[in-house]
């Protein structure tokens, strides 16, 4: 982010970092939904378009086994769709406002530190998407 010969400093560094993040966890929700929409397709439901685990358990009914594959990957808390859940969530809220520290008022506090924004997390999130949409695809081109 350095502009001519002027090093970027370490706001700019941040900024850069945040805009990565909030980037890849915008694409990777948007897989997931990209993800439901490849799973109405399977089911002949070509010009549905579902946004959510209900809309396509709705149309393709809550008996096949891939919707039961993603209701328990909704309910277990490490799994890649309840991580895209937490993250989704975070990126709705507004970031907390942050008091100034002083030797006057500091109170040791626990702080919810949200999902797990880490390279590393989002890397084992996007992997695990790909591996389901790969196990699908292999699945239903069996038929």
């Amino acid at each position: 982010m350095a502009t001519g010969d002027r090093p970027a400093n370490e706001a700019e560094l941040a900024l850069g970092r945040e805009a990565a993040i909030q980037g890849t966890i915008e694409l990777l929700l948007r897989s997931r939904q990209l993800l439901l929409v490849m799973i109405a397709r399977l089911y002949q439901k070509r010009n549905e378009e579902p946004a959510t685990l209900e809309e396509l358990a709705s149309l393709v009914g809550e008996h096949p086994g891939d919707i039961a594959r993603l209701r328990e990957l909704e309910k277990a808390s490490g799994s890649w769709w309840n991580h895209l859940d937490q993250l989704e969530m975070s990126q709705s809220r507004p970031p907390a406002t942050r008091k100034s520290v002083s030797a006057e008022n500091i109170i040791a506090i626990s702080a919810d530190t949200g999902p797990d924004r880490s390279a590393q997390a989002l890397r084992r999130t996007l992997s695990a998407m790909k591996n389901f949409a790969d196990d699908l695809e292999e699945q239903h081109s069996e038929w």
